[in-house]
């Protein structure tokens, strides 16, 4: 329970600063729609609307390539790896820099000639998403690095730049919006223009922390591995690809709402999921937040901390969610009334149906994002596709045709929170195939392999919350030790050095805040090695400077931390996200 609770304490820490990171990408989609109805008109939300599949596609080559980076670094901290880290950093600006120029050529040639390719049957909505496009094109660049670098500076434990960059991206976004569409009247390359020009003051916010060359992730395309490219894209493509399959739906389901509702459908469906776009931060940060804790899980092969994370997203995630889907349902007649103030107006009901159905979707996105994300951590790209293929586009095109005959726009938004069933039924169904019975627990849920780390009898997990428990935990672990084989000299050092590295950071790290804490302790028996990991929530704490300084000190001072470094074969400290991390391995042939 303890190991669980500071899990759990550690993703809602990182939760904020993540949602806030998630809202950049919707901000854009939120005001642009704000700004389209109330000072260009309904054209110009189709003109939007028309663009989002899109910029669907567009956000899922940004997620690919954060992604697949995320997880590889995460995979090379969780081993103490950093010329690993540095490497994926490095090539991920490099491949996101490439795709962007791409994909920006792309939108000019589009924004150039579009005007004359019949997209909508009014020329008028042509003209207005050819212009659009064009000013997007201008935000390609800034979009793309803008993401990676937010990301590696969570990763970095430096969520608090990328959390000015958001906010400042946020206030020029609105400010410029109104100037351009609510001043000048620019209509769509306005509301194309305005975040634009506001990603490119977000990417530049947050350059300047990996500019030095001291820095653990910086700009530097020296001796890059280049086949390690081809990894990123590897592991990120099956969490973007269902956002590839996102803008596939959503071609196909505009036509069907073209071809059956009419364009005033595409005006009420863009009003609803732009402004909803804003509560899906919340779940994006989830996400977020778990594909940081995956990753780093795998890299440490902690079985607990898997679960750990599933289980939060689970029992907490979900239900926050469903009480934020009702409160969004109970408040539909408002929201609706942001953007048409007519009731007697079709694209009003229609808008207003959307808010009271739509909100639904949330709590059940987080089971197929979540288990989505750990499959790709783990490499199982299969499962990832099927689910992907199965929610992005089959379920909710399958129940669209069958229901917008007889309901209209309304049941084009039942479709979407029927297709929310498929992902849990595929979870279970695929555990069951997997462990060959119907799962027990969420172990057996996510299908974990027996292989993977070490097993449950040769694996202990402690928490320690005062000076008093550390002594019988410490007696416990050299029991445990012996019990499984390990040498009398090996059990009684990894014993001690339980005492004096856990009792260390109970007397200073614990009285350094008024915070709570708590020590997570994980001995780990391998074949002629064991691995005693800790874990503490306390301020930043690098035992190896303090080992480098401790050689111009008093020789009686911090006799404990001399110990363990003179006696352990290895010793290594990282801060990742927020969590001091002491691994202490005892070989059999060396150290001690």
């Amino acid at each position: 329970m303890g190991h669980a609770n500071l899990t759990q304490r550690t993703m809602f820490r990182l939760l904020p600063v993540q949602i806030l990171l998630a809202s950049v990408g919707m901000i854009n989609g939120i005001v642009s729609s704000l700004f389209a109805s109330n000072f260009v008109g309904v054209k110009a939300m189709s003109a939007v609307g028309l663009y989002s599949p899109v910029n669907l596609a567009v956000v899922a080559l940004t997620i690919m390539l954060v992604g697949g980076a995320t997880i590889i670094c995460g995979e090379h901290i969780g081993r103490n790896d950093p010329d690993g880290v540095q490497n994926i950093f490095a090539l991920d600006i490099a491949v996101s820099g490439i795709i962007a120029i791409i994909v920006t050529v792309g939108h000019l040639i589009f924004g150039l000639v579009g005007s004359v390719i019949a997209i909508a049957d009014d020329p008028e909505i042509n003209r207005m998403l050819a212009m659009y496009v064009l000013g997007q094109a201008v935000s390609i660049f800034p979009l793309f690095i803008g993401s990676q670098l937010s990301t590696f500076l969570s990763l970095d434990n430096k969520g608090k730049r990328a959390t000015v960059a958001s906010l400042v991206y946020i206030v020029v976004n609105f400010i410029l919006n109104y100037l351009f569409v609510g001043v000048l009247r620019m209509e769509a390359l306005g509301l194309a223009l305005a975040p634009s020009l506001g990603l490119w003051i977000y990417f530049l916010v947050q350059a300047p922390c990996f500019i030095s060359k001291d820095a653990p992730m910086h700009f530097s395309f020296k001796e890059l591995n280049w086949r390690d490219s081809w990894k990123i894209i590897r592991v990120g493509a099956p969490g973007a690809v269902g956002n590839a399959y996102h803008a596939a739906r959503g071609i196909i389901v505009n036509s069907l709402i073209i071809a059956s509702v009419g364009a005033v459908g595409i005006s009420a469906s863009t009003a609803a999921n732009s402004l909803l776009s804003l509560f899906w931060i919340i779940p994006d940060g989830m996400l977020v937040v778990s594909r940081m804790m995956f990753s780093v899980s795998v890299g440490e092969e902690d079985r607990q901390s898997l679960t750990d994370v599933m289980r939060t997203a689970l029992f907490n995630f979900i239900p926050i969610l469903l009480v934020l889907s009702f409160v969004i349902m109970l408040l539909a007649e408002p929201l609706t009334r942001l953007y048409y103030r007519d009731p007697s107006d079709p694209v009003y009901m229609m808008t207003l149906m959307g808010f009271r159905i739509l909100p639904l979707c949330m709590p059940l996105s987080i089971i197929m994002t979540h288990f989505s994300c750990y499959w790709q951590a783990s490499e199982r790209r299969i499962p990832v596709h099927i689910l992907a293929l199965l929610d992005g586009v089959i379920g909710t095109v399958v129940f669209t045709v069958l229901l917008i005959g007889s309901m209209g726009m309304s049941g084009v938004y039942l479709a979407n929170v029927l297709n929310g069933l498929i992902a849990p039924v595929f979870v279970l169904i695929y555990a069951c195939i997997y462990k060959k019975g119907f799962p027990r627990n969420i172990d057996e849920l996510m299908a974990i392999p027996e292989d993977f780390g070490v097993p449950v009898y040769g694996r202990m997990d402690l928490i320690l919350q005062d000076m008093e428990s550390v002594i019988g935990v410490s007696s416990a672990l050299q029991q445990f030790c012996e019990e499984r084989g390990i040498d009398r000299r090996r059990a009684f050092f990894a014993s001690l050095f339980l005492e004096e590295m856990a009792g260390n950071i109970i007397k200073h790290g614990f009285s350094a805040d008024q915070k709570k804490h708590s020590v997570l302790v994980c001995l780990a028996c391998r074949p002629e090695t064991l691995i005693l990991s800790l874990k503490d929530d306390c301020v930043p704490f690098n035992i190896e400077q303090r080992r480098q300084m401790m050689d111009q000190e008093d020789m009686t001072k911090n006799i404990g931390i001399r110990l363990v470094s003179g006696l352990a074969s290895e010793m290594h400290y990282q801060n990742i996200l927020g969590l001091n991390v002491l691994s202490i391995r005892l070989n059999g042939q060396a150290g001690v």
